[in-house]
Formats: C-alpha cells, structure tokens, sequence
C-alpha cells in the first residue's frame, strides 16, 4: 500500500476515486472500514507511504498528531477540504514529498495547492532535499541541517562551493537566488562577507567559521589491488583514513572496482560494505590493458594480464577522468600486499565545458527549457548568425560575450571556443533547428574529442516539426503512410547512389526536403518519376520566423512555386499525402487499446 486515501465522507468518493485512478497504489478507506480512523493509522503508519485526508483539516490534525515522530521518518500527509478547492500539504512536505504530492493532486482535480513551507512560497532551494533528488551524500546533523535552512530562507548571504559537476549543480547556478554567490575554490571565498557556506565538494574542506552545509556527489572511483587472498582486516579504515589525507571525502565514493581475477577477494567484499552506498565495478583483464597506466608493472601484467590493477581499474570507471591518487602500494601485515588508486568522474570534473544546442526553427519561444537555461548562464555563445534569428541570444546573461559565426572559418571558430573553455567557462554553440539534422557539427566534435573537452548536446525543434505544425497536418496516416523520410537534393554535395530522391520517392512517405530550394526543379522532377503529379506539395520559408511564408499547392507546381516566390536555402520542401489530411482513425483510439494507458 503506497497512498492511503481516508474518506470522511462518501460525498466525497468521486473526488477520492479521481484521485485513485491517478496515483498509483491507492487505498480508499471510509470511516465506517476503518473503525476509528487514528486506530486503523497506528497499524499501518510504518508501511504507507502517502497519507491523503480528504475532510476537515481538523480532523486530520487530531488523528496524526499521536503517531507524528520525525519528517525524516513520516509519510507524506496532504488534506483536502471535502469541496475539492484546496490541495494542503500537512506533514513532511520537503523531505517526505508532501508539498510535490499537493501539486500533483491539484492538478488532477483543478485545485489549489496551498504550499506553506517558506522555500517554496518564495522559490528558494529546498535545501533538505538535494540530496536525495540529485544523488547526493549530506555530511550534516539534522540540527546542522535546520540551521542551514533556517540562515537560507532567511536570505542571509550565502557563498555556493561548486567542485563538481553534475545535473545538481547545474541545476544550482542555474538558479542561484539573489543572495547567492558561487565559486569553484575554496580559497577565493572571503568568510567576512557570508553566514553560511553551501559546498557540493568531493574534497575535504578546512574548517570556517560560518555554518557549513556539505554536499558530496558521487563522483570518485577507487581502483583496487591485491594479494590473493589478502586479509581484509584494518584496510577499509586504512584507505578511508588516506583518502582523507589527501583531501578527499569517502562519502563521494561512487564505486570500488578491479579485474576479474580478484572479483571474489575478501577485500573487495569487505570495501563494499565498509564504504556503505559505492558499488562495484569488475572488468576484464583484456579492457584494463588498453589503458595506459601511470605506473606500469610488468609482474602486475604476468600476474593478471594488464601493467597496472587499481590505476587501470580507477580509470576505467571514471570513464577516462583523471587520477587524483595514483597507485599506492601498502602493507598492513605480513603477506598482505594491495594496491589502491582514486580518478574523478570525467563528467564531474569542474572544467570548461560546450553546449551544442539546438535552436528550433527560428521562433525564440520554441527553444527547449535546457536550451533556454544554458543561454542564460553562456559566458560565451556563438550562434550561426545567417540561419539563427539573433533575438534568441537576448536570453544571454550580462557580461556574456555573444558573437556570430557566420564570418568565421572553422578554424577561427574553434579558437574562440577554446579560449573560453580552458578558462573553465561555459560555452554555447547555437545551431538551428536540431543540431543533429544538416547541423554540421561532426567537425566541431570531432575537434572536441582531440582535445578530451567535455561537451554535449541539447536537441532542438526541427524545421520537419514545424512544418507539421505550420501546416495543420500529421505526416503520418494511419494504414497509408507511416514513414518520413528528411533528406536533401543533390547540390554541390553528392549524394549517395540508393539514396537518389526518385528511389526514396518509390516509398510515397511524406517527404521533407532540405536545402534544396535552389535546385527545385530538379527535385520536382525526380518526384514525379515515383509521385502523382497532384501529390499535396508545401514550400515553407523560414518556419516560425516573423517572414514566415507557407506556399501549398501540387507537385507539377512545385518548381514554380519556388521560383515565383523567390525562396531561398531557408525553406523546407515538404511533399506527400499527408498534408493536410483528415482521413483516418488511429487505431489507439479503439476499445481494444484502451488498456494501454490504465496503470
């Protein structure tokens, strides 16, 4: 049983029922099952994991006070008033999930939340539940917690520690509050000026005199050697103590690992349980030989077929990220030799880094929410000046450095780049629509994995999509057509024997045509070798533009469309049956599919 709901009244039951069908795992108890309603929770408390009252807030206060013991430990309770206009989280609302569960609930009965808790009323950060939400490790008492939160809402000034980097802290500086200020060493930051320090560190942090919340991600990867049959005793301490030493934490230990032969040591049972929460990784001796190693050995390599166990194992799961410890050979007793080494996530490394993101096809508002949020924290965004209307790079942040690429060679434009990611700045590189479609960006990455940069890509709106939706049309009809093909006609660049537009035509899919506006004729003509020539035709120039111009009409007109209208390399040719039909019923809507969307 996940959600309880208790219904004081069954005048209430199709409100309580609307709720059931929605959230997974409901029970719907009256009054006249239950007994006694404070009764029939004291039996149950310890196995639900939502509480949903609906009926006076009251009466729901009186019957949960006896059993309430900790919000680290409670379920979530929310009450609703039996006229549905309010959704009230009671209990638990951060860390048992009350306040997100009044949400969704208000949702599914057009409701109100009325969410009381100060963070939420005021958009700040949750701070007890990061942890939880991003994967997290938080080194800090419950009484160190509430004063943390307590200085936070408050709005004291803060100072943010970020020397990691995942989806937290991205999330973090994307959303920094006023308050705020974020740094990546511990050194520049001036106490004198804070009252509470937020770090997301997997590094031991010297003592200060402000309130401290510490974070550790999981992002440290120990290697592990060994003796066979080495005894366990005293080194998981050992190691945790040498970590520490060093200036690492153990509780950003993501995983221990080693090669097959020693998959089965007692040490590497007894590290797994000492570093409660770290996996274990084991790979094949043939993978580890393929990393070249700090310390190579070749009695390691005539022992276990690869020059270096930890180093190599540590690498490996940092999926390339570098060694922050190398191999440390030790011996706590007799006949007991192990090796161990420490590398950092390649991911979590706090560098510079690129952005590729897509910038749909042209309208500012029809970038993704990810696009949108890297735009606004870019140090430097360069954007493909002659395809990317300029009014998408207004979402910049002050101080960032904007420029057009449009003038630029490659050369020139991975310079720039370059410059500011090994300042350990954040790059944007602008494309329309998806990056991945005619984005031209194998070369851009091709040069980011030379240089082992960190990038990635945030996919886009496509011209494609638009056109669907400019258009009023679903490229797909259900038993006639279930294929669309993207391509381009063949221009300066050729293209490739089986993929000639008069073979893909012999499918009659819906087509959409790039870059191909200049050779319209002969698209046209090779269409009608595998089209009727009253196929539903569409030429659309710069979809979702202000200059936004649709032209419909047959395929015999296609070439004349074009060129009566002037249009240019921005326009998508769309061809096909598709367009504009309304013939058809999915099948999805039939009594024999419904069962695919119940829970």
């Amino acid at each position: 049983m996940k959600t309880l709901i208790l219904l004081v009244s069954e005048t209430s039951r199709a409100l309580a029922e609307t709720v059931s069908r929605e959230l997974s795992g409901c029970q719907i108890v009256t009054k006249e099952e239950a007994g006694r309603f404070a009764t029939f929770l004291k039996e149950n408390w310890a196995e639900v994991e939502q509480v949903v009252f609906i009926g006076a807030m009251g009466i729901c206060v009186r019957t949960i006070a006896p059993l309430l013991k900790s919000k680290y430990s409670d379920p979530a309770v929310v009450c609703i008033p039996s006229d549905g206009k309010f959704v009230i989280p009671v209990v638990s609302g951060h860390i048992g999930g009350a306040n997100d569960l009044a949400r969704r609930i208000a949702g599914i009965i057009g409701a109100q939340a009325v969410v009381t808790t100060q963070s939420d009323g005021e958009g700040l950060w949750a701070l007890d539940t990061l942890a939880e939400r991003f994967g997290w490790k938080v080194e800090a008492t419950p009484a160190a917690m509430n004063r943390a939160i307590f200085a936070f809402v408050g709005k004291k000034p803060t100072a943010l520690l970020l020397q990691a980097r995942d989806a937290g802290t991205d999330y973090l500086e994307s959303s920094l509050p006023e308050h705020v200020k974020v740094f990546y060493n511990a050194e520049e930051i001036d106490f004198g000026q804070f009252e509470l320090l937020i770090a997301v560190t997997p590094r031991v942090l010297p003592s200060c005199a402000v309130p401290t919340l510490v974070f550790r991600p999981a992002v440290l990867h120990l290697g592990i050697g060994c003796r066979r049959q080495c005894d366990p005793a005293g080194i998981p301490q050992f190691i945790e103590e040498q970590l520490a030493g060093a200036g690492f934490s153990a509780l950003s230990l993501a995983d221990i690992s080693t090669i097959e032969l020693k998959k089965d040591e007692p040490l590497l049972a007894a590290l797994h349980q000492h570093f409660n929460g770290a996996g274990v990784k084991i790979y094949p001796a043939e993978e580890l030989r393929q990393i070249a190693v700090p310390n190579p050995s070749e009695k390691a390599f005539e022992v276990t077929g690869c020059y270096g166990v930890a180093e190599a194992a540590a690498m490996a799961a940092a999926e390339g990220g570098p060694l922050l410890i190398e191999k440390q050979k030790c011996k706590l007793t007799e006949g007991n030799d192990f090796t161990f080494a420490l590398a950092v996530d390649f991911k979590g490394v706090r560098t510079g880094h690129i952005e590729i993101v897509g910038a749909g096809p042209g309208d500012p508002e029809l970038v993704s929410v990810r696009g949108k949020r890297f735009l606004e924290n870019a140090d430097l965004i360069l954007y493909a000046g002659s395809l990317v209307p300029v009014e998408l790079t207004f979402y910049a942040k002050a101080g960032c450095t904007v420029r057009s690429s449009a003038s630029m060679n490659l050369e020139e434009q991975f310079a720039l780049m370059k410059e500011f990611y090994d300042r350990g700045l954040l790059v944007v590189r602008l494309h329309t629509g998806d990056p991945c479609i005619y984005g031209a960006i194998q070369e851009q990455m091709a040069f980011f994995d030379r240089y082992g940069m960190s990038y990635h890509i945030t996919p886009g709106i496509s011209a494609f999509q638009a056109a669907a939706a400019a258009l009023r049309s679903q490229f797909t009809i259900p038993e006639k057509v279930q294929t669309i093909i993207l391509t381009r006609g063949e221009g300066r660049t050729p293209m490739p024997e089986r993929e000639q537009l008069h073979k893909l035509a012999q499918s009659r899919s819906t087509m959409c045509i790039y870059l191909s506006a200049a050779i319209a004729e002969e698209v046209q003509a090779e269409l009608l070798q595998e089209y009727p020539p009253e196929t539903p035709v569409a030429a659309c120039y710069k979809l979702t533009w202000k200059e936004e111009k649709i032209y419909r009409g047959r395929l015999c007109e296609l070439a004349a469309l074009v060129r009566d209208n002037n249009l240019t390399l921005t326009t998508l040719l769309v061809v096909g049956d598709a367009i504009g039909n309304r013939r058809g019923l999915s099948r999805l809507y039939a009594d024999e599919f419904k069962h695919l969307f119940r829970k």
